[in-house]
């Protein structure tokens, strides 16, 4: 009889993350449409966790994103789940992941509800619009109605400074040098920073005033995040502007000090050019 019992126990099939979820799922009374509501992960990728179908999720990272976040909505030892998780993946349930995007959250449910998309899209749209009705002939010339002044002649170009042998030659602003710093202005602002080959110098949700430096070593390096308005950047510990100063999704900007120089040259070689008289 103990041989038959212990033949039964070595051939149960061992417990998975998603049966794991899905019995702690069952135990609390909830159904999958609940725990959907609660965390804001799509219910079909809730069931492919309970399924243990890790390829039909957009990426590896979402995978452990959506594990850990639905762990905690039970209740569950987030570490243990994710452990298993990968002990999973590792088995082959992540092989065929498909890639569809540049940028991956560290905590996928932080990603906006979709009526906040929906407005942001309807704000975006009245921008245009606004844009195209102020400037419209400036963008597209002879759009507008023609003028009923006589033609004017072309402004003079800026005078350009003139050197010591004589030549004029156009006023360059000097570009700033250095180590990159980027510093997060709130908690949790994911970053990921890579070379030129892939390699990921870091990945993390930075906190409020925590800081990275950008290795001088690293090679053509580059940045993934959705919060570039939350990075304050400043490149031999003088400031210069930010990636951007709205929550947009930005993917492989090079930060080397030459390629965020040459941002901020731009503008200021523009502007010094138009307040020459």
């Amino acid at each position: 009889m103990s041989d038959v019992t212990e033949q039964t126990e070595e051939e149960l099939p061992l417990e998975r993350a998603g049966d794991r979820l899905r019995h702690a799922r069952e135990k609390s009374g909830k159904s999958v449409e609940q725990i959907a509501e609660e965390t804001r992960i799509p219910q079909r990728h809730l069931e492919s966790i309970e399924a243990g179908r890790f390829a039909d999720l957009p990426s590896r990272t979402y995978a452990i994103g959506f594990s850990r976040t639905y762990a905690r909505a039970l209740g569950l030892d987030e570490h243990e789940v994710l452990d298993m998780v990968r002990a999973d993946l590792a088995e082959g349930g992540g092989q065929e992941q498909r890639a569809v995007s540049t940028f991956e959250p560290g905590d996928p449910a932080r990603i906006p509800g979709r009526g906040l998309a929906w407005f942001s899209a309807f704000a975006a749209l009245l921008l245009v619009v606004g844009v195209l009705a102020f400037f419209g002939d400036r963008i597209f010339p002879g759009a507008g109605p023609g003028s009923i002044l006589p033609d004017e002649e072309p402004a003079a170009a800026p005078a350009q400074a003139e050197t010591t042998d004589g030549t004029r030659a156009p006023a360059a602003a000097a570009a700033p040098s250095g180590q990159v710093v980027f510093t997060a202005l709130d908690d949790n602002v994911w970053v990921r920073f890579t070379d030129e080959d892939g390699e990921r110098l870091l990945e993390k949700q930075l906190m409020k005033g925590e800081t990275f430096t950008v290795p001088a070593s690293a090679r053509d390096p580059r940045i993934n995040t959705g919060r570039p308005d939350l990075l304050a950047i400043t490149i031999g510990g003088k400031p210069v502007a930010k990636l951007a100063d709205q929550p947009v999704t930005i993917g492989d900007a090079q930060v080397s000090a030459q390629a965020l120089g040459a941002r901020t040259a731009e503008p200021a070689a523009a502007a010094t050019g138009s307040g020459t008289q």
